[in-house]
């Protein structure tokens, strides 16, 4: 019996980001340089392959940095940390070395420049998430204030209304945000916002190309993690373009119901998606359909970020 046939429709760009990739580096690098275990603090990126290929390596991961021992060396996560968490490494005499993305600390950077001109400052993301708490712990706490929504934009009250920065977290959705920040701009038309975009390259790129690929699509599948937010959010893109979405970790969770009556799928991976699982998929889609396959390029990604020195010798 022949197989019913299947276009599949393949982003591009897709998974990691220039940021993930310098992330994972920095782990492997201080695993080749100081010997394992090297502890990790949070997820290295939220992707539990990642995770789960660097622990077979040696890392090890931990939640907070009071379960680091004193005599091993420790990465921060791509998403950033408080100052409170370098702070305490210092204290605490440990070798440390910080894998936050270099567009997350640029917004690092503008929370504090903000702070030390005197404005309260706005951030717009998701309570909870890692770059967040990150971002918001640059400052005191009572300099900060998160906006997750527009309805926050318009509720929001400040003491000085003339005397207000924003910024964003990098991982959002430019629609969403781009509402927000008209809100914010319309009720304090005096509001400081960052000179470039904070929401990066590459969340940008991946969301585009969801775009471009749903009219042609019936179903759109997004690998990365439930906790991964640019993953989540291009689910969300994908809906709002009128294409059912469904977020999946790998190829094991598809659901082949929901799949049933699809001729044409999209196909992309989250910034922190390794593309083996992109590969995995379109395998298992193969096993089960006659598939061609079309990639949509809507742009292209040449970012890469320096490693940090300390580990630089150990790269050459």
């Amino acid at each position: 019996m022949s197989k019913p046939t299947l276009q599949i429709l393949l982003a591009a760009p897709r998974g990691f980001c220039a940021g993930v990739d310098r992330a994972i580096k920095i782990v492997e690098l201080a695993l080749e340089r100081f010997g394992a275990p090297v502890y990790v603090r949070h997820e290295i990126v939220h992707n539990r392959h990642v995770v789960e290929d660097l622990e077979s390596k040696g890392a090890v991961f931990v939640e907070e940095l009071s379960e680091v021992p004193d005599d091993v060396p420790v990465v921060f996560s791509a998403h950033g940390v408080p100052k409170s968490i370098p702070a305490e490494a210092d204290r605490r005499k440990l070798l440390y070395v910080d894998a936050t993305c270099p567009l997350v600390s640029k917004v690092h950077r503008e929370v504090e420049h903000h702070d030390r001109t005197g404005h309260h400052i706005l951030m717009i993301g998701h309570a909870g998430h890692p770059e967040v708490i990150g971002t918001m712990g640059q400052v005191a706490p009572g300099s900060i204030t998160l906006i997750e929504s527009e309805e926050d934009a318009e509720n929001v009250e400040v003491q000085d209304p003339d005397n207000l920065a924003f910024v964003t977290q990098t991982t959002l959705s430019v629609d969403d945000t781009a509402g927000i920040v008209e809100a914010l701009i319309r009720r304090f038309p005096n509001i400081v916002g960052p000179r470039k975009e904070d929401i990066c390259y590459a969340t940008t790129n991946r969301q585009e190309s969801v775009k471009a690929m749903a009219a042609r699509c019936d179903r759109l599948l997004v690998i990365g993690a439930p906790n991964s937010s640019n993953s989540r959010r291009l689910v969300e893109v994908a809906q709002k373009e009128g294409v059912s979405s469904r977020l999946l970790q790998k190829a094991d969770d598809l659901d082949w119901d929901w799949l049933s009556g699809a001729a044409v799928i999209g196909v992309t991976a989250g910034a922190s998606a390794p593309e083996i699982l992109v590969q995995e998929l379109i395998s298992a889609l193969s096993d089960r359909y006659d598939v061609t396959l079309e990639e949509v390029e809507t742009a292209r990604e040449n970012v890469t970020f320096k490693i940090p020195a300390i580990l630089r010798e150990s790269a050459a």
